[in-house]
């Protein structure tokens, strides 16, 4: 669930690709980080009250990032304490154990720091920490961006319940666009090279590419190891 709702929201921000003027890696930079991202939705997942009939919720407006999730922080824990080294508690220890030992969650109390600091990397707007009825996490965008089906009420996804095909087709079509992009400014990168920037799976971009290629937009000439990729101009 973590992962599709990460998907979710880096299938509606912008994404540039870098140039190869200084080396032979190209950049691919997302206008949130997603460390950040992560962190907000692993938090809302791990920490949210789960006596509660409500769920959490990921919104994405055309200046912010939303993640609510229902219940408030524990004893002793106040929104300024976020900012700076806390000790932590989990709310739900038989969840966050787990969590731990596989890797989401990497060191106890630090996730609202590193939200903070990946942020301050990018130079964007410090996010904020909200307690009210639900507990609410706001990652700033860099500035108002038109999106694909997006409206000022917002864009919402629901963590806990059904993922509808829509958000799963963006995330498809995001990534296809930012292949034929590699593929323009190199046309002998691999399947793994495209996975590695792309941050997934090598199965994931040899299935896209296949993809492509029966939609007519790219196509392999000579072998895997000497042969290059060509697109296809629809034009011609």
């Amino acid at each position: 669930m973590i992962d599709l709702a990460v998907d979710f929201v880096l299938s509606k921000i912008n994404l540039s690709v870098g140039v190869r003027d200084k080396n032979a890696t190209v950049d691919v930079h997302y206008e949130l980080p997603i460390q950040a991202v992560t962190e907000a939705i692993v938090n809302a997942v791990a920490h949210r009250d789960y006596t509660s009939n409500a769920s959490v919720q990921v919104m994405l407006f055309a200046d912010r990032l939303e993640i609510w999730n229902p219940g408030s922080l524990l004893y002793g824990l106040t929104v300024d304490k976020l900012f700076i080294a806390h000790s932590s508690i989990p709310a739900n220890p038989l969840l966050a154990e787990p969590m731990y030992l596989k890797g989401t969650i990497e060191r106890m109390g630090t996730g609202t720091q590193e939200i903070v600091r990946r942020c301050n990397e990018l130079h964007l707007r410090r996010p904020d920490f909200i307690q009210n009825v639900e507990f609410k996490t706001i990652l700033y965008r860099p500035a108002p961006s038109l999106v694909a089906n997006e409206t000022n009420q917002g864009v919402v996804g629901n963590v806990v319940g059904n993922v509808v095909d829509n958000v799963v087709g963006n995330v498809v079509d995001k990534r296809l666009n930012a292949i034929i992009q590699l593929i323009t400014k190199n046309n002998q990168i691999s399947a793994a090279q495209i996975a590695d920037i792309l941050n997934t799976s090598s199965r994931t971009i040899q299935r896209d590419l296949l993809i492509l290629k029966k939609e007519n937009k790219i196509r392999r000439v000579g072998n895997e190891k000497s042969g290059h990729w060509e697109i296809i101009d629809a034009d011609k």
